[in-house]
C-alpha cells in the first residue's frame, strides 16, 4: 500500500526545496486567462491622437466599413448591390438633414451621421427637389418683376428645369469624384492622408445641398439685397460642414496644399450658389418688342419700351 510521502507530487517538493536553497529566484505565477496586468492595456497615446481619431473615425468606424463591406458584397451589376445604397429610414435621413442645417462645430459629418450607413437616397431626392426649386421660384421671380408692365406676356421657361439640373447633378457628383481622386492621390503620398470612400463624399455634398432649398423658395422676394444675404447664410452653414468634413482629412497634409483644398472646395460650392441666383433670379432684363399698331392711314407705327 503507497505511503502518504509516495502520494506527493514531486515537482512541487522539488520547486520548495530550490525556493528554499535560493530566495532570490525569479518565480513565474501563472494567472487566470482573466486577470491580465492593467499595464498591459494601458498605453501610451500621442497628444491629440485621440481627438484625430473621434473626428476621422479611425476607431469603431473602421470596423463598421469592414462590417459595410461585408454587406455589400453582392456583384455590382446585381439589384442587391445599389438596394445597399438606399437602405435608410425616415428618421436617419432627417437626423442627417438636421445636421447639415444645424453643424455642431468641431464634430465630423461623416463621424457623426453617415459612416455607419453611408447612402444615395437622401443626396438624390435633395438634389432633385432643389433642382425643381430652382427652376419654378425663377420664373414665379419673372413674373413678378414684370408684374403690371403692359408689353410683358408671361411664358413659362422650361428650359431653366434642365439647365438646373444639369448644373446641380453634375456639381453633387463630378465634385465628390474629383476630391475623392485627389485623397486618394495625396494618400499615397502623405501617410497620415485619411481618405474618405466616394459614396461618403457624394453623400456629404448631396446633404450640404438641402439649405438651398429653402433658400431658393425666399429667393422670390423681389429684394437684391435680401437674396444676397441668404446667399451668405447658405453658404456660412453648408460650407461649414464641408470644412470640419474635409479639414481633418487633409490638416496632416502640407499646410498650403491642405489650405487650397479646403478653399477650392469652398470656391466651387460659393460658384454653385452664386450662378444658380445670377442665372435664373438676377438675369438682366431683356427689351422687350412692343406689339405692332397697325395705323389707319395704312402705315405702320412700331413702339419700343424698355
Amino acid at each position: 500500500m503507497a505511503t502518504a510521502d509516495d502520494l506527493k507530487f514531486q515537482e512541487f517538493d522539488d520547486a520548495a526545496n530550490l525556493l528554499a536553497a535560493n530566495p532570490d529566484a525569479t518565480t513565474i505565477s501563472i494567472d487566470e486567462p482573466g486577470e491580465i496586468p492593467k499595464n498591459q492595456h494601458s498605453r501610451l497615446q500621442e497628444p491629440g491622437r485621440e481627438e484625430d481619431d473621434e473626428l476621422l473615425g479611425t476607431d469603431d468606424s473602421d470596423k463598421t466599413e469592414l462590417l459595410a463591406g461585408q454587406k455589400k458584397s453582392a456583384p455590382f451589376w446585381t439589384f442587391e448591390y445599389y438596394q445597399t445604397f438606399f437602405d435608410v429610414d425616415t428618421y436617419q435621413v432627417l437626423d442627417r438633414i438636421k445636421g447639415s442645417v444645424f453643424p455642431v462645430p468641431g464634430k465630423n459629418f461623416v463621424r457623426l451621421y453617415i459612416r455607419s450607413n453611408p447612402d444615395l437616397y437622401g443626396p438624390f431626392w435633395i438634389c432633385a427637389t432643389l433642382v425643381f426649386t430652382i427652376a419654378v421660384s425663377g420664373n414665379l421671380s419673372n413674373f413678378f418683376i414684370h408684374l403690371g408692365k403692359p408689353t410683358y406676356h408671361y411664358v413659362p421657361e422650361f428650359r431653366k428645369v434642365s439647365i438646373a439640373a444639369t448644373t446641380i447633378y453634375a456639381y453633387a457628383w463630378l465634385v465628390p469624384l474629383a476630391l475623392w481622386g485627389f485623397l486618394m492621390w495625396r494618400n499615397s503620398k502623405v501617410m497620415n492622408i485619411v481618405s474618405y470612400s466616394f459614396l461618403e463624399i457624394v453623400c456629404v455634398y448631396g446633404y450640404s445641398l438641402f439649405i438651398y432649398i429653402p433658400t431658393a423658395i425666399l429667393w422670390i422676394i423681389p429684394q437684391r439685397v435680401v437674396r444676397w444675404v441668404l446667399v451668405v447664410f447658405s453658404l456660412c452653414l453648408s460650407g461649414s460642414v464641408l470644412v470640419m468634413t474635409f479639414w481633418p482629412a487633409v490638416r496632416d497634409d502640407n499646410r498650403r496644399i491642405a489650405v487650397a483644398t479646403v478653399a477650392t472646395i469652398l470656391l466651387l460650392h460659393a460658384l454653385l450658389a452664386v450662378g444658380c441666383l445670377a442665372y435664373f433670379f438676377d438675369a438682366p432684363e431683356l427689351d422687350i418688342p412692343a406689339p405692332i399698331i397697325p395705323a389707319h392711314n395704312g402705315t405702320t407705327v412700331i413702339t419700343k419700351s424698355h
